[in-house]
């Protein structure tokens, strides 16, 4: 039997490992004693089962405490052994007790905004930018929460004795703007600290270990890797994941059975790939950086994938104008993909509000893929143009 579902991973754990070695063997330890060596999926919705009363029993602790039930499974909606693995994997490699994978990332972020406020602690504060849809779900109140917008000096000041959440992203998008997030987990006191790793990947930073109790990852990013795959996922200690495993039971905001083990599949190359791509990106950032067609570039002095930069010209044009790299939403794919954020990833906050996050209409988002760099670079030198040429006044001599 498969033994993912089982909680049976406890007696397999073995002592620390490097990332680079969790990201190949966490959630496959089980395999070799079973004769396995490709995790199974298990597609079953549901499961049989002879003991009722003990059946009775695992359904009385998991709705207790959310606590992943001892033994056989369940029901999909309950958990599924494939997905548990990646759950399992992916918490070993933020360095947390739990994870809890949902249908996507905005399925995570709901799950835990409404697990805050099932007690009675609706209100959030938040640092911008963030994801434009996350934005969206704190600024408008779908969830019955109520934000206040702050820069990191003031969160302090901004909590209340309802809050029950602070939310962060660092590196954010789209700006790449980084936050100390030691200082800022200080500044929280004793309310939880919801960091999006989405960016930097467990790779490039543990928010866990600088005092985030949540750590949040659209996995449908640099954890699956392959821009075939949607899901969320929360890392954090288990009495939080024990809330949000209620809240996705209670919601269905399930992940897909394939979804966990393309998921899994993807972590084992999360390493290799996220440096490899930070080296391009890192190149291509410091051309921009030289180019007189652009006129401000953005890369995170933690590293990684992402370049935010501004264009002289029309950012449309560029977009319309790119051959190689992609245009098209999302990121972390193993391909380069482009996108302008005010007209689509953020295009649903307020003018007003993504100019004051730094999210000007010039800003164009580059995901750097594993294309050899010089390709890369030609593309994008022929996206940018001709260099615009400031007329000479009448009158004045040219040099």
């Amino acid at each position: 039997m498969d033994t993912a579902s089982t909680g049976a991973y406890d007696d397999v754990r073995p002592a620390p490992r490097a990332l680079a070695t969790e990201a190949v063997h966490a959630g496959r330890d089980d395999l070799a004693r079973q004769g396995l060596h490709a995790p199974p999926i298990d597609l079953s919705t549901t499961y049989p089962s002879y003991d009722s009363r003990g059946e009775a029993a695992r359904i009385d602790a998991f709705a207790a405490e959310g606590a992943d039930p001892v033994g056989p499974p369940v029901y999909g909606r309950l958990g599924n052994p494939t997905v548990a693995r990646f759950e399992t994997a992916l918490a070993r490699l933020e360095g947390t007790e739990s994870a809890v994978a949902f249908a996507s990332g905005m399925a995570a972020l709901s799950a835990v905004l409404l697990a805050r406020s099932a007690t009675g602690l609706r209100h959030v504060v938040a640092v911008r930018p963030l994801y434009g849809c996350s934005d969206h779900l704190l600024t408008a109140g779908l969830l019955g929460t109520e934000v206040t917008w702050t820069d990191p000096a003031g969160i302090t000041d901004a909590l209340r004795p309802d809050t029950g959440l602070v939310m962060v992203e660092s590196p954010a998008n789209p700006t790449l703007a980084e936050l100390d997030l030691r200082a800022v987990a200080h500044a929280c006191g004793s309310v939880p600290l919801l960091a999006d790793n989405t960016f930097a990947t467990p790779v490039l930073q543990r928010p866990a270990e600088q005092g985030a109790r949540l750590v949040l990852h659209s996995a449908t990013k640099y954890l699956g890797g392959h821009g075939d795959v949607l899901a969320g996922v929360v890392a954090c200690d288990e009495e939080l994941a024990g809330r949000l495993r209620q809240i996705r039971f209670a919601t269905g905001g399930v992940l897909h059975p394939l979804a966990g083990y393309l998921l899994l599949r993807g972590l084992s190359t999360l390493p290799v790939r996220v440096r490899a791509a930070s080296a391009n990106a890192a190149e291509l950032a410091r051309r921009l950086s030289a180019d007189p067609r652009v006129a401000r570039v953005r890369y995170p002095r933690l590293g990684g994938a992402m370049i935010a930069f501004e264009v002289h010209g029309d950012p449309h044009e560029v977009i319309s104008r790119v051959r190689l790299v992609t245009p098209a939403v999302s990121l972390g794919s193993v391909d380069t993909l482009i996108q302008h954020p005010a007209s689509i990833s953020h295009r649903i906050v307020a003018a007003g509000d993504r100019q004051d996050a730094g999210v000007s209409d010039k800003l164009l988002r580059l995901s750097v893929g594993l294309e050899d760099v010089e390709d890369l670079w030609a593309d994008l030198d022929r996206a940018l143009g001709q260099q615009v040429r400031t007329p000479v006044p009448l009158g004045r001599a040219v040099g």
